[in-house]
């Protein structure tokens, strides 16, 4: 895809991934509708780039505001790239989180994306070549302790990714699915920042990660997992669950401890 001609929809445009797919596009030269509940974060960009940037504040968990969406991407003459980067996280055991965390996390991570994707779908089956970006994490493909509610929504995330793709493809529209590792953003609450301090965990900036969403989009890619070694412990997961599940053991009461800290939800607007 040439990105001087894509036409975008981005969702969590203000958050810290986000925010950094949205500068690189404008860069590009792209036309981006940004997606977010707060404009507050995008007033620079928006400035910088008047008439590439576009902001519709919106709550992608309700049908009027996916609607708004909608209407504004069809204003825009044609879409033909849609980036679902809202999300939100909890780092917290299961027994910590109330019911309505765990139903915000399902709404925002896995049922937003898929409604919005179907609504827009029509405006992108409309253009010569199209993709959907779904934005997940690691954690869609390896199950971690103090994730597990977090963890079914992105491993929800990928398989969507998955069948969606073969469900077009007999069409022209792409189906890449995004698995950042850590990444330094706002996402982390400080009990997520002190367990990553303490394992050494990597932990890439947003600009790194846009800049390989794009590469990814630009090359029309399936798949891009981000950092090594974690891509070495996806596919060790897959063939080797066992002992995945030996080492992470160790790392319980590290991760019990941690997950008792306050103030450890963070949102992804």
């Amino acid at each position: 895809m040439r990105l001087s001609e894509a036409r975008v929809v981005l969702t969590g445009a203000s958050g810290g991934i986000g925010l950094a797919i949205a500068t690189a596009l404008c860069a590009s030269g792209a036309k981006v509708l940004a997606v977010a509940r707060h404009r507050e974060p995008l007033a620079p960009l928006l400035e910088r780039y008047p008439q590439q940037l576009s902001w519709v504040g919106a709550d992608l968990t309700f049908l009027a505001d996916r609607r708004k969406v909608l209407a504004a991407a069809d204003a825009m003459s044609g879409l033909n790239l849609l980036i679902n980067a809202a999300g939100i996280n909890h780092f917290a055991m299961l027994e910590q989180l109330e019911d309505s965390d765990v139903n915000a996390m399902l709404a925002v991570n896995i049922s937003a994306p898929i409604c919005l994707t179907k609504l827009l779908l029509p405006l992108l089956k409309q253009a010569q070549s199209a993709m959907v970006v779904n934005v997940g994490s690691t954690y869609g493909s390896i199950g971690y302790p103090g994730y597990a509610s977090y963890c079914a929504s992105k491993f929800a995330l990928r398989g969507f990714s998955e069948a969606l793709r073969r469900e077009l493809a007999d069409t022209r529209v792409g189906v890449l699915y995004v698995a950042p590792r850590a990444t330094r953003t706002s996402m982390n609450s400080a009990a997520a920042q002190a367990l990553n301090d303490a394992l050494k965990a990597n932990v890439d900036d947003p600009q790194t990660v846009a800049s390989a969403v794009i590469h990814a989009i630009a090359g029309e890619h399936r798949d891009l997992y981000l950092g090594w070694p974690e891509r070495f412990f996806v596919r060790l997961n897959s063939l080797l669950p066992n002992l995945v599940d030996r080492g992470l053991r160790k790392q319980l009461p590290l991760i019990r401890r941690l997950s008792q800290k306050p103030d450890n939800e963070n949102l992804k607007p």
